[in-house]
């Protein structure tokens, strides 16, 4: 799958990655770590990278691999929804400076 995975936001119970191949973005994840141990996860594919259905196992369990060592899929403490899209902008707050 030749992914390299990016760490783009961490917090006490969450964290934001990054896929890339080549240099692209082609998958963002949301984790959220949850009281009971645990994780939930959003996947986003997104739509240029051509992505198929049966590609997702390996992703997931590439992410497994390097990032939960403490849960899986098999054990049932650790699920996935996983969503097709594409990136229309981003968006950030304004100071009220910048607002006119």
């Amino acid at each position: 799958m030749n992914l390299f995975w990016k760490r783009t936001l961490r917090t006490a119970s969450s964290e934001r990655f990054l896929a890339q191949r080549e240099g692209k973005d082609v998958a963002a994840v949301d984790l959220h770590y949850l009281a009971s141990g645990t994780v939930a996860g959003t996947v986003i594919l997104l739509k240029d990278a051509g992505w198929k259905e049966s590609d997702v196992p390996a992703l997931l369990g590439s992410l497994d691999e390097d990032f939960l060592p403490d849960v899986d899929l098999d054990h049932g403490n650790l699920n996935y929804t996983v969503v097709l899209g594409e990136v229309l902008g981003n968006y950030e707050a304004q100071t009220l400076d910048t607002i006119k």
